[in-house]
């Protein structure tokens, strides 16, 4: 007489049971979601760090022109006002001349920041080369300063405009929803789509935002 053992464990070649699979898939939805929410806060830091760089660069400037009656940069007075640091001094024919992204020593777009460096409006190193380097914003670009020339640069604008490159679509359209009208072409902030990291201003705005997941903005305010 043969006998059959019979074990109670599962064959290693049975599936997962539906318990199984559900307990999976919902560890699977609680892993992306977190990601997602922490993307989703990640975009919402840059845009509450990028909307408090736009506004501190507006009241640095204002305070600045209150306090020596030039735009920073364009200071013709500096050099001798600040004879410890010697910074160059600007033309004082009321604009700052230069690219936002320039790389040229003395350029008033690079003076500008050493200007409010040495006035104690924004914080940085005063004197040396570092002196004139354009800030780092939240998104690995760059923040600068530059008036606008009609039919070359400045996305239309022909006052002074503080640009800040390098943002992600998402935070670029809601940077300009939150501070402007959300439409790249118009108003008080104004942006163009990026082919290259840092890009100096085209003479033209975007005329709408493209949310793409990879596109990148240049994003321009006026004073």
């Amino acid at each position: 007489m043969h006998t059959f053992a019979f074990s109670n464990q599962r064959s290693t070649e049975a599936g997962f049971t539906l318990v199984e699979i559900a307990i999976v898939l919902v560890i699977v939805g609680l892993l992306l979601g977190g990601i997602l929410k922490g993307q989703e806060m990640i975009n919402q830091a840059r845009i509450k760090n990028a909307i408090n760089d736009f506004n501190g660069i507006t009241v640095a400037v204002t305070s600045y022109q209150d306090r020596y009656r030039f735009l920073p940069g364009d200071d013709p007075n500096a050099a001798t006002r600040w004879t410890t640091q010697a910074p160059p001094a600007g033309n004082g024919n009321g604009t700052v001349e230069g690219l936002y992204n320039s790389v040229t020593a003395n350029d008033e777009s690079r003076l500008f920041w050493q200007h409010l460096r040495i006035a104690g409006f924004v914080p940085g190193l005063t004197t040396g080369a570092g002196a004139q380097t354009q800030p780092a914003n939240s998104v690995a670009g760059i923040m600068g300063a530059e008036s606008g020339v009609v039919g070359t640069s400045g996305l239309g604008f022909t006052t002074l405009i503080v640009c800040s490159s390098n943002f992600p679509d998402k935070v670029a359209i809601a940077l300009d929803a939150q501070m402007d009208d959300a439409n790249p072409a118009t108003g008080q902030v104004r942006a163009q789509l990026q082919t290259l990291s840092n890009p100096p201003t085209n003479a033209s705005p975007a005329t709408g935002y493209v949310e793409t997941g990879v596109s990148q903005y240049l994003v321009c305010k006026t004073f």
